[in-house]
């Protein structure tokens, strides 16, 4: 016979407990940072022991990591639903700049903890997050493929220069957002990443690159033909 009062024990699977514990890593975490934060304080979010997490993840860096893991799956499945109804290079190079600009202004303190917790330390390069990394930069580096492959961009341009300078950029003006100063104009930081991109890998047209061409033949001609008239000399 049960006491009054006393706590009712819940179980859940393996599946949903994993999940529950994921989401209140991820809350304490971006509230504390990874080094504030203690995995007692973790469970205590859960009304669970601290040993009970420990059943799940050997330690509070791989659930870290594992944290991260989950919301780059979430993002996969995003892109991959929004690219689907998008056609030409230009506009799905748009979209993947204006959805990684916005996964920064929703989750600017997982992006902080990407940056600052992980990225820097000695086990990211072979992780399981830096694979999860890759596949989400891949996004980008097959869309400018798609571009060079339909006559839109350049051939000569290496794209993963290019995701390089558009995922640099990008971390690198929107820091004092991510550190929690001031604010982030996602729609108009976009359409000018894009549009500094785009003008830079755009194939050239025919007539204006003859027109360049002209014009630097004509300045060579010029060129010559001062070399070769004879100096005019000056009156008496």
């Amino acid at each position: 016979m049960n006491r009054a009062g006393s706590r009712k024990i819940v179980r859940l699977g393996r599946e949903q407990r994993v999940a529950d514990i994921l989401q209140a890593a991820r809350d304490v975490f971006c509230e504390k940072g990874y080094e504030a934060t203690a995995v007692a304080e973790i469970a205590a979010r859960l009304d669970i022991v601290e040993g009970t997490i420990y059943k799940y993840f050997e330690s509070k860096r791989e659930l870290l990591l594992k944290v991260l893991e989950h919301w780059y799956e979430e993002l996969f499945g995003n892109y991959e639903r929004d690219l689907a109804g998008v056609a030409g290079a230009r506009q799905r190079l748009r979209l993947l700049i204006w959805r990684h600009l916005r996964s920064v202004h929703e989750f600017p303190l997982l992006c902080r903890l990407m940056f600052r917790e992980v990225r820097a330390e000695q086990d990211y390069l072979g992780s399981s997050v830096y694979a999860k990394n890759r596949r989400y930069t891949q996004f980008l580096v097959d869309v400018l493929k798609e571009g060079v492959e339909a006559g839109e961009f350049r051939a000569d341009i290496p794209l993963t220069l290019l995701r390089d300078m558009v995922y640099g950029g990008i971390e690198h003006h929107a820091w004092n957002f991510i550190c929690g100063r001031g604010d982030l104009d996602v729609d108009r930081i976009a359409e000018q990443i894009t549009l500094i991109v785009c003008d830079g890998v755009a194939t050239q047209h025919p007539a204006a690159a003859l027109g360049r061409e002209t014009q630097r033949l004509s300045q060579i001609v010029d060129r010559m033909e001062r070399k070769l008239s004879p100096r005019t000399k000056p009156t008496k």
